[in-house]
């Protein structure tokens, strides 16, 4: 992504010595058409927009005293999963309703070389369970495992609604960084889904989420994580679906990811890489009980297009024995899984404008056996500013 950058130096006697500002912005289109299958056929135009403010403060010494980040999004509020497709994990990852939103409002602070606390509206997905190469890829599941994604009352804080945080990051050396995160346990407000909001108290609790990465000197990186939530939550129960349902704590969840470089040429300098995700997560509270996703990105495939992206992926959410039951007791027939296979192509044109033709097919869209597998058709462009600088001290 190409994005404005401003920066502006600010000296101060005997204070910090300067402030770097960097503004970026960018506009996503999508127009999705779903030809076959799911709910019915039929076509939707999505778009996000967003506007990131970071001020980085520097000491009189030169080392980092501190980053302010503001993150305003915008959605149009034109849904497609559960309008045409009824899938669980969602065609689209700009998929929300329509909202101008505060996303992010934090304050980092470095507390030594290696150790860093970040504090305030905090996108989880920007650092815990994120992976470089399934960036390029539509579904949501490869943004953020839908093990993880269908947690908690409002889901965890990510796109479209964040919530308060306190963040630990150690380097902690040799390629290894720990991270901690404590949040609130319900984003935003569920009654008012398109107001920034933060609510603290009631039953709310907390989420807390614990990640550790490992990068190779081969280019590979791994990472394992694992999340719980404090509040009590609903029993799944098929078994006494008189008595009421019950509740209790200890909804959690773990997940593991590699990616890894797997082809690349000196010559052309095309290269290939891959990437594989699984999850698990509590079938007593969740509806799904894993996830496991995985793909292969060839970048650089084609002579002058080095930047041009050609990926392949597959997404696949599990129902757990729970649910299942619980829904057949109801008189509500499912499968036991939903598999969404994706093809995509990333063109760079130029600077500012970057378009991505898509195909996914969905195999059990919903899990729902009365749903004919999908064949979903979509196009996505993004236009982002050209790259500016601005540089001023004052005397």
């Amino acid at each position: 992504m190409h994005r404005i950058a401003i920066s502006i130096a600010l000296v101060f006697p005997a204070v910090a010595a300067a402030a770097t500002t960097h503004i970026e912005a960018y506009y996503t289109g999508e127009v999705l058409y779903n030809a076959n299958g799911g709910l019915r056929t039929g076509s939707a135009y999505l778009d996000d927009a967003g506007l990131t403010v970071e001020t980085a403060f520097d000491s009189a010494t030169g080392s980092a005293a501190g980053t302010f980040f503001v993150y305003f999004l915008y959605n149009n509020g034109t849904t497609f999963s559960p309008d045409f497709v009824g899938d669980i994990q969602g065609i689209s990852n700009i998929d929300a309703i329509e909202a101008l939103r505060i996303y992010e409002f934090w304050y980092e602070q470095p507390l030594a070389d290696t150790v860093s606390l970040r504090f305030g509206l905090y996108d989880l997905n920007s650092e815990f369970d994120s992976i470089e190469t399934p960036g390029l890829f539509v579904n949501s599941s490869h943004g953020i495992g839908a093990d993880f994604a269908q947690s908690g009352v409002n889901g965890p804080s990510i796109f479209p609604v964040t919530s308060l945080a306190a963040r630990l990051s150690w380097n902690v050396g040799g390629g290894n960084t720990l991270r901690y995160a404590l949040l609130d346990g319900v984003p935003g407000d569920p009654d008012h889904p398109s107001r920034t909001a933060i609510k603290l108290g009631g039953d709310d609790g907390g989420l807390h989420v614990l990640e550790y990465n490992h990068q190779f000197p081969s280019g590979m990186r791994a990472g394992l994580g694992t999340w719980l939530y404090t509040a009590d939550f609903a029993v799944i129960d098929a078994d006494n679906p008189s008595a009421g349902p019950s509740r209790d704590d200890g909804n959690n969840g773990a997940y593991g990811f590699v990616e890894l470089p797997v082809y690349s040429s000196a010559t052309s300098g095309a290269r290939i890489d891959a990437f594989l995700r699984y999850g698990i997560a509590d079938d007593t509270f969740n509806t799904l009980d894993s996830y496991l996703g995985a793909g292969v990105v060839a970048t650089g495939l084609l002579p002058g297009r080095a930047d041009d992206k050609l990926g392949f992926a597959l997404a696949r959410a599990s129902l757990g024995s729970p649910a299942r039951q619980a829904l057949a007791a109801d008189g509500t027939a499912t499968e036991s899984f939903e598999l969404n296979l994706e093809l995509t192509y990333s063109a760079q044109v130029s600077d500012w404008l970057r378009l991505q033709p898509n195909i996914q097919y969905v195999i059990n869209p919903g899990a729902d056996p009365s749903l004919d597998d999908a064949l979903v058709i979509g196009f996505r462009f993004e236009m982002s500013t050209s790259p500016k600088a601005i540089s001023h001290e004052w005397p």
